[in-house]
């Protein structure tokens, strides 16, 4: 749950680096937010408008620990437009959030754990 919060509490820090953890932390945790308030807003026949809420909410923290997480792994945050082009755009963002982070420092800064990978 840290890695969670410590993404909401950097939510607009688009600089430095993400490790693949504090990455997959968040998107499982956010993963799993999001189908309890799906479950909850369905229970009680709601149209929606919770999970619109919390996702305007997470969309900027999202956003900046996924440049972070591009980062780590040596690209430009503008890689993030590559989620635009459907299908293979996805895929290939997927593919470098799953790829290791680059050892020591990068352009971006030093290596999230501290050391080397």
């Amino acid at each position: 749950m840290n890695a969670y919060t410590d993404v909401l509490r950097k939510y607009t820090v688009f600089s430095g680096r993400a490790g693949r953890s504090e990455y997959w932390m968040f998107y499982l945790i956010n993963l799993v937010i999001g189908f309890v308030i799906g479950f909850v807003e369905t229970l009680f026949g709601s149209p929606g408008i919770l999970g619109a809420l919390y996702g305007l909410a997470v969309l900027l923290p999202s956003l900046a620990v996924a440049t972070r997480r591009l980062h780590d792994t040596g690209r430009s945050g503008l890689w993030l437009l590559l989620a635009l082009v459907p299908v293979i755009g996805i895929i290939a963002l997927i593919i470098f959030f799953i790829q290791d982070s680059q050892p020591g420092s990068n352009a971006y800064g030093p290596h999230p754990s501290g050391g080397a990978a």
